[in-house]
């Protein structure tokens, strides 16, 4: 009876884990002619890679961001503060060339210059606790991915969107607190332009083995405004755009890179940013 109840506990235990284990997504990628060119696009699940179609891809819920907290907002002890409003910690940060930034420091925040490129930290992290803050111009121009477009991007390259998500609608994927072409946050949760919102992220770095393949992907926790908008999420690749429809994929790199916050035309600012390093 034992040796009967045993084997049906484990078939059940293999059923179980079979049912609610967590599977890779299907990505899929096809090259089709546009306009006289050949253009990649890529599906990842079956859905379009910046799917704009609500009906193939619903946009986020709108929720009310929850009221600003300063007493999380302030760094806890170990933390490395890169930026807290003064000319000193500007000092922290360099341009792409590596001679200062051409950003201006405004009122205490970083504000984003056409042409001045990305905003790169001096150190480099790996997996690691993120406080930032941002806000989009308080006067709203254009509208989808043209108005208040920026980006935090972890390691250099793995990207938390940046954008005027409130009352303006894009592909989800790309609105604001998407991680870039991967994956849509779970609620819409952004303030009004010109009101400065907050990103909380712990970050667990991808790791490889010696011939690139990835043995641990990244893993995203992301809170904006309050709201989780992705919870410990694996990221299936890369966010680099590569086109209208298609991105990056996962390429070996070190344990360890920049934060970089983006240039994309528009005079986005950055305040109270620091980071807690974590262990793998």
């Amino acid at each position: 009876m034992m040796k009967k109840l045993s084997f049906l506990s484990l078939a059940f235990a293999t059923l179980t884990c079979g049912l609610f284990a967590k599977s890779d997504p299907i990505i899929r990628k096809e090259i089709r002619e546009q306009n006289g060119r050949k253009v990649e696009y890529m599906f990842i699940d079956g859905i379009k890679v910046h799917e704009s179609d609500p009906e193939k891809q619903p946009q986020p819920p709108v929720v009310e961001p929850k009221p600003y907290d300063a007493k999380a907002a302030k760094p806890p002890k170990g933390a490395v503060v890169l930026f807290d409003g003064t000319k000193k910690t500007l000092g922290n940060w360099q341009a792409g060339n590596g001679g200062p930034t051409k950003w201006k420091l405004i009122e205490g925040a970083l504000e984003s210059v056409r042409g001045g490129g990305y905003l790169i930290s001096k150190q480099e992290f790996g997996s690691c606790r993120l406080h930032v803050e941002f806000a989009t111009p308080k006067v709203a121009k254009g509208s989808g991915q043209g108005r208040g477009n920026s980006g935090v991007f972890l390691m250099g390259q793995y990207e938390i969107q940046v954008l005027d998500s409130y009352e303006n609608v894009t592909y989800p994927d790309g609105q604001c607190g998407a991680l870039y072409g991967r994956a849509k946050p779970l609620v819409n949760a952004s303030r009004g332009p010109g009101e400065w919102q907050t990103y909380d992220v712990t970050f667990h770095r991808p790791i490889f083995d010696d011939q690139g393949k990835v043995i641990r992907k990244a893993k995203f926790h992301v809170v904006h405004n309050g709201h989780v908008i992705h919870d410990d999420l694996e990221l299936s690749g890369g966010t680099g755009w590569r086109g209208p429809h298609s991105i990056s994929e996962y390429k070996k790199h070190g344990d360890k890179g920049p934060l970089k916050m983006q240039d994309h035309g528009n005079p986005v600012r950055f305040r109270n940013v620091w980071i807690i390093p974590l262990k793998d």
